[in-house]
This record gives C-alpha cells, structure tokens and sequence, in this order.
C-alpha cells in the first residue's frame, strides 16, 4: 500500500515513475548535414514499406517524416492506456481496425530500424468512414496504403535511428546512434536527431539539444513522443497520464520566450486536442524522438 500511495503522489506532481534505474543522460542527440526528399507512399504496401523503400534507395537510416492526405484499407492502430501490470508507467490500448478505408489527416514519422530491419514509428490523426475522427499510433506493418499518400522526410546519413530495450522505461523505443563508417554530407542544412528520456520537460529539452550542438535558432521538423498530460498557452490542460503526440509546428531559440511548440495529442479517453506547450510544464511521459534543422 505504500508503494501505490508514493506513485500516487509522484503522479499528482506529473512525474512517473519508471520501472528501471534512471539513466544519467537525460537526451541522446547527433547532428549531420541533411537532406529533405518529398515521395509519394504507393498503395499496395504496408506503411513501413512504402516508406522505406524510397528511404534506404538514399541510404538514409534516420528521418523524420510529415505524411498528409491519402488513405489506409485496413488501417490497425492503438492508443494510450493507463498501465495495469504493474511495472510499466504507461501502456497501449487493445487493437483498434476500423471497417472501411480511412481518410489520413496528417501523420508525423520516425524512421530508423529494429532488429537490423527498416522500421517506423507513426503518430497520426485520421477520419474513418463512419465519419468519426480518431488518433493514435499506427501499426506499421498491419496497416496498407490504398490511396497514396504525400510523403515530406529530413534525414541524414550519418546517423541512424535503432529501436532497442530500454533499461529505464522498460519499452524498445528509437534513439540516435552515430554511424562512424558513413562520410558526412558536406551540402544541406544542419539536422540535429535527438531522443528524450522521461520526466524531462519537452521544451527545456529542445533548447538543451541546440545549445548542445551551438544551435541559435531552429526548426522542429517532424518529431513524436508522449507527455503527462498537457499545459497549453491560454490555460487549458489535459489531466491525464498517457497520451501519443505529434509536433505540428515549432520553432527553438536561444531566447526562450521565442521558443514554440505547437502539437496534436489523443489521451486514454480518445480526447483529441491541439495547442502551443507551456514552457517548463509538460514532462515527457516514456520518449521523444525530435529532428531539428537549424535555421538562419
């Protein structure tokens, strides 16, 4: 009984407790010099094909994508859930398959590997063909492309994204590695690929991240991850625990107050809100993996 009054507590304070021992580095960032593609996802193929093909054609293995219009048939996906086995923070939802073919709205991806194999992890927002509209996490090899569907990606080849076992959360999440044997672009804007760790405010964060790698202004391009809730600009918040969200737009500045984070998220209740992140007031809940290009 006391172990569940101090995670209640720790919860009430919008800080999870993981189920691993708290890792030292509380981001993992690498830059390069990276290039934007713009392809179609052709139908006929499971989402995490279409999106690899054209990818590893340019050996990239890290990027991040901006997928909009189009449509899936069938579409799988799963949403946040409260955990229930004791260990885990956080959770996902059973399978959801809606009947029909499913209009996309707009979707953020990573796009990296697991187990030595090309895999993604999407974020998105869509209208299924009872007219509701949902979102949450697609499953990338259950689900098919059935109109095709515009595909935005920055990636660089000198880093990849690799999903693995993660001590202090206890998930296989993405995370930047350094690929030593690649020669770097000596063309293209700086990219900075980086993963947070949980409890770690997403927007100090961001401007960890560019001061590390001597970045005065940024933009976020892409990127997907979890936060405790939500505090948005003009008050509204989502009291909630687990939620799945994508970065709409944003922008990271060495003078904070020009700093702008603007995201879509879906809590366990379904609850889709959209809005600018209050600055020092959204904690990541398990991850998140961010692409950042340097601007002028």
């Amino acid at each position: 009984m006391a172990d569940k009054v101090v995670r209640l507590l720790q919860v009430s304070k919008r800080h999870l407790i993981q189920p691993g021992p708290i890792a030292v580095q509380r981001f993992e960032s690498f830059e390069g010099k990276g290039r934007r593609f713009q392809f179609t996802l052709q139908p006929g193929l499971s989402i995490n094909e279409a999106i690899a093909r054209p990818l590893l054609a340019e050996n990239i293995r890290a990027a991040a994508l901006v997928i909009e219009d189009g449509s899936f048939a069938p579409l799988h996906y799963l949403m946040p859930a409260l955990s229930t086995d004791g260990i885990h923070a956080a959770w996902y939802s059973d399978q959801y398959s809606p009947e029909g073919e499913t209009r996309l709205e707009r979707g953020n991806v990573t796009f990296g590997e697991r187990d030595g194999a090309p895999f993604i992890h999407c974020h998105a927002t869509w209208n299924e063909a009872d007219g509701s509209r949902n979102a949450g996490h697609i499953l990338p090899h259950e689900t098919i492309i059935s109109k095709p569907i515009r595909a935005t990606a920055w990636g660089v080849d000198n880093i990849a994204m690799v999903s693995e076992p993660d001590r202090e959360t206890g998930f296989t999440l993405f995370h930047p590695v350094q690929r030593h044997h690649m020669r770097e672009e000596t063309q293209g804007s700086r990219m900075v690929f980086a993963r947070v760790a949980p409890n770690e405010d997403i927007i100090k964060s961001l401007e960890a991240i560019c001061q590390k790698h001597g970045i005065r202004n940024a933009a976020i391009q892409s990127s997907i991850g979890s936060l405790i809730g939500a505090r948005y600009l003009g008050g509204e918040a989502v009291e909630d625990i687990a939620t799945e969200v994508f970065v709409l737009q944003g922008t990271v500045s060495s003078d904070s107050s020009d700093t702008r984070v603007e995201i879509a998220m879906v809590d366990t209740h379904g609850q889709i809100t959209r809005g600018f992140l209050e600055r020092g007031e959204n904690p990541v809940c398990i991850t998140f993996e961010l692409c950042l290009e340097e601007i002028a």
